[in-house]
């Protein structure tokens, strides 16, 4: 992640209020107070220090206006993606607001990508959306658990470009079978085995963790942090902003039916626009039958938080201080974040990072998936083309609805050039072990003798010591490894074999279990000689990803059982 810095805020350094006033309205109740002998004299914040000279109006407004946010913490409502850091004057006291877990509790391989020529990398953010009903307030708004533990209503994974240009939001539809590997609970210290199962019970199998290690190892991914707000933080968040404009192709009521009696979310709109807070906010997140699916559900999410981001960004929040402190101090509350992020100030830098994509460079989408066939009428696989959307967000390729490409990211073939170092060995003596991946999953269809192709390429390029493996190892995308223990050489040996493929140099990767260079041939490349040929354009969304615009403002279709005539 960039380190932004702190902007004009000048955070750090001895803290001192300077001249600002403490108004009642932007002071949570059950913040500290500034201690009577250093609070500024006068109202409307016109004071000054005593013997201290006066200054011209204009120049006392900008500069209390600087320290003001020089002087003050620093937080951030980033669960919104994309709006303004926000400021408070006290950092111990945010800091204090801020819940927080592990980033990872479950087992995965996938590696932490390298940065790009510019010393960039991208960033992938993990949010979650839990129906966990531990508090009464989520009794309240949710009713009585149908099961036990905490379920993931919402998957979605942010990608935020390495040159900040563009984001990505992909959802994942809860209701996709995949393999969630071994977990360990941080808090209980539990080890719940591997299992296949529904996504979102990875979260009551391990927390956050669990759940980003299994999305690590659906789409590989690399995630950096997770993000997970509850039914209590839904509200509390839709209220704080003024509510979220939603819009209904007909009028809906999402209840029991004859034909699905399980309940429904309670949502209860006439057709046209609204505006919707509190409990509706979070009937509307909710909704699945009334939308049609689980993955109709994903889309009205799409459209919230497409409209929430629009919301804020209307907003002059730097200019409304007590707003700022109001919105800053409710998002601490409603949120629960990975450590590595866990202070006002880191949360701080991810808001401004978020906050420069426009909002007509954000496109959120959906997982591609098909039926189930364990439960075809309840639940989703991933459809061969999910492979195209983890490619792209590995590969760093923006994409955008309607096939529009948001940057000019390059889709060159050639692989960059290598670091200094000494020189590959002969070809005929580097031993190679290729595996077939291409399943992707440990449910998935492998593509045939794939292993032993690839192998017969590397031998007519001289890589005479090329093997198929004849064991299977699947994988979403394709990978190359050395042994850790070679060094520099393993390395200048490993590229060799990349640029033999057409793999880019900057995927390839040490190993501390690798015994020879192996190159896995993930689901991403399931035919064709040339990795570098089938990386994917900028773009190139498949049809069934549902993609729209982050300007987009549609309406949601209603399934006519779940129609009245209001």
């Amino acid at each position: 992640m960039r380190d932004e810095g702190m902007g004009g805020t000048g955070y750090g350094g001895t803290y001192d209020p300077g001249p600002y006033r403490e108004d009642a309205a932007s002071v949570p109740p059950d913040a500290p107070s500034v201690p009577a002998q250093r609070r500024p004299e006068g109202t409307g914040g016109g004071g000054h220090r005593r013997g201290g000279p006066r200054r011209k109006q204009g120049r006392r407004q900008a500069s209390r206006g600087r320290r003001f946010l020089k002087w003050t913490a620093i937080a951030t409502a980033v669960g919104v993606l994309g709006t303004a850091g926000a400021a408070y004057g006290y950092y111990e006291y945010l800091a204090s607001k801020i819940r927080k877990g592990e980033r990872v509790s479950g087992k995965t391989n996938v590696a932490k990508p390298k940065a790009d020529a510019q010393g960039d990398t991208a960033m992938n953010i993990l949010i979650l959306g839990s129906d966990t009903r531990n508090s009464p307030a989520d009794v309240k708004l949710a009713g009585a658990a149908d099961s036990q533990g905490a379920r993931a209503d919402v998957i979605m994974i942010a990608h935020l470009s390495a040159d900040r240009s563009n984001m990505s939001v992909v959802s994942i539809p809860r209701d996709t079978r995949v393999d969630i590997p071994e977990c360990t609970d941080p808090k209980t210290k539990q080890v719940y085995a591997p299992t296949n199962n529904i996504i979102n019970a990875s979260l009551g199998r391990g927390g956050p963790g669990c759940t980003l290690a299994t999305v690590q190892n659906l789409t590989g991914v690399y995630i950096d942090h997770w993000l997970m707000i509850d039914f209590a933080g839904v509200v509390k968040m839709a209220d704080v902003v003024g509510g979220v404009e939603v819009c209904v192709k007909n009028s809906v009521w999402d209840r029991p039916t004859a034909y699905i009696k399980h309940g429904g979310s309670g949502l209860k709109l006439t057709a046209g626009t609204h505006v919707i807070k509190d409990q509706q906010a979070l009937q509307w997140l909710r909704t699945r039958d009334a939308f049609g699916s689980d993955a109709g559900r994903a889309k009205a999410q799409h459209m919230y938080m497409s409209s929430l981001i629009r919301t804020l960004r209307t907003q002059n929040l730097f200019g409304n201080p007590a707003r700022l402190n109001h919105i800053a101090t409710t998002a601490m509350s409603a949120f629960e974040v990975s450590d590595e992020i866990g202070t006002p100030k880191k949360l701080y830098d991810l808001g401004m990072q978020l906050k420069t994509v426009p909002s007509d460079r954000i496109t959120m989408l959906t997982m591609p998936h098909m039926a189930d066939p364990q439960a075809p009428n309840a639940h989703y696989l991933p459809a061969p083309e999910a492979a195209t959307i983890w490619s792209l967000l590995r590969n760093d390729v923006a994409m955008k609805a309607n096939g529009t490409a948001t940057t000019t990211a390059p889709t060159t073939t050639a692989p960059t050039t290598a670091p200094a170092g000494p020189p590959a060995r002969a070809a005929s003596v580097i031993p190679v072990t290729v595996v077939n991946g291409t399943a992707g999953t440990d449910t998935g269809v492998a593509t045939p003798g794939r292993a032993g192709g690839i192998a017969q390429t590397l031998h007519t390029a001289g890589f005479t010591q090329a093997t198929a493996s004849k064991q299977a190892a699947p994988s979403q995308g394709t990978t190359l490894v050395y042994p850790a223990t070679r060094g520099a050489q393993g390395k200048s040996d490993a590229i060799a074999v990349a640029k033999a493929l057409g793999i880019p140099v900057t995927g390839v990767k040490a190993s501390t279990t690798a015994q020879a260079i192996t190159v896995t041939i993930g689901a991403d490349w399931k035919t064709g000689t040339d990795y570098g040929a089938t990386l994917p354009k900028a773009g190139t969304v498949p049809d069934n990803a549902d993609a729209m615009n982050g300007n987009d403002k549609g309406c949601m279709d209603v399934e006519p059982i779940y129609r009245w005539d209001g």
